[in-house]
């Protein structure tokens, strides 16, 4: 893992503007597929700014009858809660079979929604992919395809209204 220095955002201004001063940066906060990739060298953030401390982790009803869901909700808090369970059954059983009670506890929905691919050419650095390097190819796809590999959820999650 190469080095990088480590900031504790006191609020979102705060989490931002961090962000834009340094070159390189990156959120954190439950970090489970973050810090896979930064000891497998395929992330290698110059410095990580710590948002867990931000007020962002709830569950809200809205008025139209939806419900806002805060950055930093444990995927493990989202699947157990009434509301979720009632009304959005289908999020908690794709969150349940998604990952082991370890990581739901740590993984949050922003994480979520900026979970890298999952694809097994991705993750082996030693394989070309288009993902990762752009134009270095695709090993998934033999013979040139400019697409960028096999989809994920994560690679979906774009489409989710946030």
């Amino acid at each position: 893992m190469k080095s990088f220095t480590y900031e504790r955002a006191r609020s979102p201004a705060e989490a931002a503007a961090a962000a834009a001063r340094t070159q390189g940066a990156k959120f954190i906060a439950g970090g489970t597929n973050l810090l896979d990739l930064m000891k497998l060298e395929i992330e290698t953030p110059a410095h990580l700014i710590d948002v867990n401390g931000l007020a962002l982790d709830k569950i809200e009803a809205t008025p139209d009858g939806g419900l806002r869901i805060g950055a930093l909700v444990r995927n493990t808090d989202l699947a157990a809660d009434t509301r979720v369970r009632r009304d959005y059954g289908v999020l908690t059983r794709a969150l349940v079979a998604g990952a082991t009670g370890q990581l739901r506890n740590m993984a949050t929905t922003a994480g979520n929604l900026l979970q890298r691919t999952r694809c097994p050419y991705f993750y082996d650095t030693n394989q070309p992919c288009n993902k990762r390097v752009p134009g270095s190819g695709c090993s998934a796809h033999p013979g040139g395809s400019d697409d960028p590999g096999p989809r994920s959820p994560a690679d979906a999650a774009p489409k989710v209204k946030a």
